[in-house]
Formats: C-alpha cells, structure tokens, sequence
C-alpha cells in the first residue's frame, strides 16, 4: 500500500473446552499468515499487527474469492469512527478457507473477527476491498 496509514488489527477468537488450541491459531493463520504469530490466552487466541502487510493476503483472497464486494458491505455496516470488523467462518478457516459470516450464528463454533482501526479507514477499506489495480 503506497503511503501506509497508521493501522492496528487484531484477528482473535474465543477456543471452546473441546477445540484444540493450535487449531483454532492455526485458522486464524489462514486470514494473516504473514501478520506475526498468534498468542493463545486462556479460552482466546489472537493475533495483533500494526502494518498493512499483515492484510496482504487477506486482500489478494477477497479479490481471487470474489468477495471483495461483500467484506466492503461488512466493513462499511460495522464501522463506528475509526474502527470496523468483519467476521470469518473459523470451520472454513480451519480448511483453509476464507469465508465472510454475516453475522456470529453463522459460525457454529463462533467466528474468527477481525478489528481494524485506522486514522485512514476509509483509504484502508478501499484498499483491502477495491478493485484490482490495472
């Protein structure tokens, strides 16, 4: 992203008594796997990064997926100020798969949510959503 605006994400869902923790961290590896590692903290695993890079592959996916139009959608209905969030289905995750969740129900185990917050949300979202550039 030409001209980074200052960014912090965070990727984080909550682990059942029953789920594996590595594989609840490693679905959430799917959505940013360069973003840094995940932290496993009690019944929560999560991922924080301050850097644009962390979402590359998110938006290369959203763009490939065609899904581009949908996570914008989420992005704008979500957003309050500076900060939005988009849910991911963790089963689909955990396939390594990434899918939108309309809402947390669709994600039997609860989703994978991903909080942004930029002082340049708007420039991020079109960004992370917008069109292929060329």
């Amino acid at each position: 992203m030409q001209n980074e605006p200052r960014i912090h994400f965070v990727l984080e869902a909550s682990i059942s008594p029953s789920e594996d923790p590595e594989k609840v961290a490693a679905a959430i590896r799917t959505i940013a796997p360069n973003a840094g590692d995940v932290q496993i903290s009690g019944r929560k695993a999560s991922l924080r990064s301050e850097s644009t890079t962390g979402l590359l592959y998110l938006m290369e996916q959203l763009r490939d997926r065609h899904i581009r139009t949908a996570a914008r959608r989420s992005m704008v209905l979500a957003r309050q100020g500076k900060t939005t969030t988009i849910l991911f289905n963790r089963q689909a995750a955990a396939a390594g798969v990434i899918a939108l969740c309309g809402n947390p129900r669709e994600s039997p185990l609860g989703p994978i949510v991903l909080i942004v917050e930029s002082d340049e949300l708007d420039h991020l979202m079109d960004w992370l959503s917008g069109p292929s550039p060329g």
